[in-house]
C-alpha cells in the first residue's frame, strides 16, 4: 500500500494541489486525469520519490519495489537490450555485477566465497535465474523480436526504445509500476498485450494516459487533479466521465428536483455495473461501484471544447473511387495497385503503417503526385482536411489567432471569430495570441475550427488526436459520431476507432483488406 499524507506543491504563487491524502492498494490500477497543466506527471515525480513535495509524505512499505517507466530514450545507448531490461531490478543487476566481478578474480579468497555465496542466495531469491528468460518474453511480448536482444540500444530505432524502456518498467515483479504514457509510440498488439498485463499485475499500477480505451480495460480507479485536489474514484475513464457529467448537469439545472437527478445517476451506476466485463479489473470495478454513494461523485471544472461539423450540402451518391493508385518513395513501394469505392455514409478508419496513410491523405487532397492509377470524387463532395504535420500552417505566419482563423471564415466580423475561438477555449486575451507561438495541441484545435469553418461533406483526418489533452479528445470523439456525412481517417485512439468507424481498410504489401464492420470486430477476425 502506499500512504500519501497532507501532500502540497506549488511553484511560486501557483497551486497545483495541497493537502492530498491517498491510499493506492495492491491488486488496483489508478488513472491519473486532469487537464494540462494540472499536474499529473508532476504527482507521479513525487510519488516515485523524483522530486520533493513541498510539505507532506509519502510513505511506501519496506521491501516493496517502485518501478518507473524511464523517459530518456539515450540513456542506455551503450547497452545492450537485454541487459538494460534486467536494469530494471536495480538491486538485481547490482548482484549479477558483483559476482562476475568475484568470479573474474585470480586470486579468489576464502572472504570472497562467503561473499559470493551471499550473492547468490539473495540471486536466487530475486528469481535472478529466470532473468533473462523474463527479460525475453517482455520484449517479445511487446515485439522486440530475438534478434535484437544482443543489440546495442543505440541500434535500435525510436518506437523500439520505448518498448524496451518500457519492458525495462515491468521487470521483476515490481511491488509498484508507475506509467507515464505508457502506450505513447506502441502499435496495437503491444497496446493489447501491455494491457493483459497490468490487468494481471497483483501490485499496484499508477498511471497517466491519454488513451481512453486503455484506461478502460485496466482502470478500477480514477485519480482525478482538479480542484486543487486529488481525489479517488471507482470505476475507470467512461464512468468517471459520464457520471461527472450527470453530476455537472444535477448541479446547473435548477428546474428539475434533486431526487430526480439522483435516480438518474443511481440508474447510470446500475447500467455501467450490470455491463462490466468478466475481466478482473472489471470485476473489481463492479463490486466497489455498487457501494458508490451519490455524493462521492463531484462535477469537473475540466473546459471541454466544441467540436461540431455541419456539412452545407448533403453528398450525392458519387462519393471517391480510387482505382490502382500506386506511389513509390525513396526506393520505397507505399502504395501499389489501391483500389477501393466510398460510398455514402462511409466513416473508414485506415489501420496500420502511417507513412502509406499520409502519402494516400496527400495524394487525394491534391498536394502529392501519384506514379499511376487514378481518383475520382463525386461532383457534389467538398473536402477539409487534418494533415498529421501542420507546420506549414503557422510556421510563416505571424498573426493573431482572430487574424488567423478570419482567413478561413467567410463571416469576417471579429465578434464572431472571436465566438468562434471561444468555444475551442481560447477566450478573452487567449484569441489575441502570436500563431507561432501556440503549442501542439493548440494548433490541432486551430485547424479543426478551420475545419469546422469549412462546413465540408467530407473530412479527411490523419491522426487527429495527437497533441490532445483528454477533453479536447472526448470532445473531438464526440464531434465526430454525430457528423451525418463521410470520414476517412487514421488514429491511434482505439476507441475513437471503434465509435466513429463502419468500415476499416488495411492497406498492407499483399494487398488490400476491407471489411465493412466495427474496429473491434475486425481486431477479432484478424486475430482468431
Amino acid at each position: 500500500m502506499i500512504n500519501v499524507t497532507n501532500i502540497s506543491l506549488r511553484y511560486g504563487d501557483r497551486k497545483l494541489f495541497d493537502d492530498v491524502n491517498l491510499k493506492f492498494t495492491p491488486g488496483n490500477c489508478y488513472g491519473v486525469i486532469g487537464a494540462n497543466g494540472a499536474g499529473k506527471s508532476t504527482f507521479l515525480k513525487i510519488l516515485s520519490g523524483e522530486i520533493e513535495s513541498n510539505s507532506g509524505d509519502i510513505h511506501i512499505p519496506n521491501g516493496i519495489r517502485v518501478s518507473v517507466l524511464k523517459q530518456d530514450h539515450y540513456q542506455y545507448d551503450n547497452i545492450e537490450v537485454l541487459e538494460t531490461v534486467i536494469m530494471g531490478n536495480v538491486r538485481l543487476y547490482e548482484i549479477m555485477k558483483e559476482k562476475d566481478a568475484i568470479y573474474a578474480k585470480t586470486d579468489f579468497t576464502d572472504e570472497d566465497g562467503i561473499k559470493a555465496s551471499e550473492l547468490e542466495c539473495e540471486f536466487a531469491e530475486l528469481n535472478g535465474w529466470e532473468a533473462e528468460s523474463e527479460a525475453s518474453s517482455l520484449l517479445q511480448g511487446l515485439g522486440i523480436s530475438t534478434d535484437l536482444h544482443v543489440r546495442k540500444m543505440e541500434e535500435l530505432s525510436g518506437a523500439e526504445k520505448i518498448k524496451v524502456l518500457l519492458a525495462q518498467a515491468l521487470f521483476g515483479q515490481p511491488g509498484v509500476l508507475i506509467l507515464d504514457e505508457p502506450t505513447n509510440h506502441l502499435d496495437i498488439k503491444s497496446i493489447n498485450w501491455l494491457e493483459e498485463f497490468l490487468i494481471g499485475f497483483e501490485g499496484t499500477v499508477i498511471v497517466v494516459s491519454h488513451d481512453r480505451h486503455f484506461l478502460n480495460k485496466v482502470c478500477t480507479h480514477m485519480a482525478d487533479v482538479d480542484f486543487g485536489k486529488i481525489r479517488l474514484y471507482v470505476g475507470n475513464y467512461d464512468f468517471w466521465y459520464e457520471s461527472s457529467q450527470l453530476a455537472l448537469q444535477m448541479m446547473k439545472d435548477q428546474n428539475k428536483k434533486k431526487e430526480e437527478k439522483i435516480k438518474e445517476l443511481q440508474d447510470f451506476i446500475a447500467r455501467f455495473s450490470a455491463n462490466a466485463s468478466k475481466s478482473k479489473q472489471a470485476t473489481s470495478r463492479k463490486k466497489l461501484l455498487e457501494k458508490i454513494n451519490i455524493d462521492d461523485i463531484q462535477p469537473s471544472t475540466r473546459r471541454y471544447p466544441f467540436v461540431g461539423f455541419k456539412p452545407e450540402r448533403e453528398v450525392g451518391n458519387d462519393i471517391l473511387i480510387v482505382d490502382g493508385l500506386t506511389k513509390t518513395i525513396n526506393g520505397e513501394k507505399l502504395l501499389d495497385n489501391v483500389t477501393f469505392t466510398m460510398s455514402k455514409g462511409d466513416k473508414i478508419a485506415l489501420v496500420g503503417n502511417e507513412m502509406v496513410y499520409s502519402t494516400l491523405f496527400k495524394i487525394l487532397t491534391g498536394e502529392m503526385e501519384l506514379d499511376s492509377g487514378h481518383y475520382k470524387w463525386g461532383v457534389t463532395i467538398t473536402k477539409a482536411f487534418l494533415p498529421k504535420d501542420n507546420s506549414e500552417f503557422f510556421n510563416d505566419i505571424d498573426l493573431s489567432l482572430v487574424d488567423w482563423l478570419r482567413q478561413f471564415s467567410e463571416e469576417k466580423s471579429e465578434s464572431y471569430i472571436r465566438g468562434f475561438l471561444g468555444r475551442m477555449l481560447f477566450s478573452g486575451d487567449e484569441a489575441l495570441k502570436q500563431s507561432k507561438v501556440l503549442s501542439g495541441g493548440e494548433r490541432v484545435r486551430c485547424m479543426l475550427s478551420r475545419m469546422m469553418l469549412s462546413n465540408a461533406n467530407f473530412l479527411i483526418l490523419d491522426q487527429p488526436t495527437n497533441h490532445l489533452d483528454l477533453e479536447s479528445i472526448t470532445a473531438l470523439n464526440n464531434g465526430l459520431r454525430d457528423y451525418k456525412s463521410n470520414i476517412l481517417f487514421t488514429s491511434h485512439d482505439h476507441q475513437l476507432i471503434q465509435t466513429i468507424a463502419n468500415r476499416i481498410i488495411e492497406i498492407t504489401p499483399n494487398g488490400v483488406i476491407d471489411k465493412q464492420m466495427s474496429y473491434d470486430e475486425y481486431l477479432e477476425i484478424m486475430n482468431a
